[in-house]
């Protein structure tokens, strides 16, 4: 049942048997349980914050640099699409180089996360600070945002006319 309600009985029973026995702070074993977890908590809440963040900062990053890149390589998908080359093989050239961005963002990652999880580890509840399937997890979900940031750039560039960009200066 509810431990709120059989409080006051037991406060009851031990005053019974010793009026001078001080009782304060009387508590589930739910409530002490959630106050001692309350800062690891708000911790790990805040971190995470952090990591989604920097997530969308990354594929943002990721995005512009290769709309950028695009951009200033027209001309040079244009030959290659008048050279014969089809949309999917520029959309792989593109998302090929989002790709590569994102394994050297990863392998960095791993790097530092490596390094820094050994300080986070009052953080980590039931994992071991290089727990593999979270590597692995965190940088299969890295490269899918890679490639979703590199689509689009990537889609633009496939829809190249070859004759309008052999024009431009």
């Amino acid at each position: 049942g509810n431990p709120r309600a059989l409080a006051s009985a037991i406060e009851s029973e031990i005053h019974a048997l010793d009026k001078d026995m001080p009782i304060a702070d009387v508590r589930s074993m739910d409530e002490y349980v959630s106050d001692s977890v309350a800062a690891p908590r708000f911790n790990t809440i805040l971190l995470t914050a952090f990591a989604a963040l920097a997530l969308v900062l990354s594929s943002v990053g990721i995005f512009g640099v290769i709309a950028y890149s695009v951009g200033q390589r027209t001309q040079e998908i244009g030959i290659r699409r008048a050279l014969g080359a089809d949309s999917a093989s520029v959309m792989r050239m593109v998302v090929g180089q989002g790709l590569v961005l994102a394994v050297i963002g990863i392998l960095t990652g791993v790097g530092g996360a490596l390094t820094v999880t050994r300080v986070l580890t009052t953080l980590l509840f039931e994992v071991t600070p290089s727990d593999p399937l979270t590597f692995a997890a965190v940088a299969t979900v890295l490269a899918v945002v890679a490639l979703a940031a590199s689509y689009l750039p990537a889609r633009r560039a496939s829809r190249i006319d070859p004759m309008e960009a052999l024009r431009r200066d």
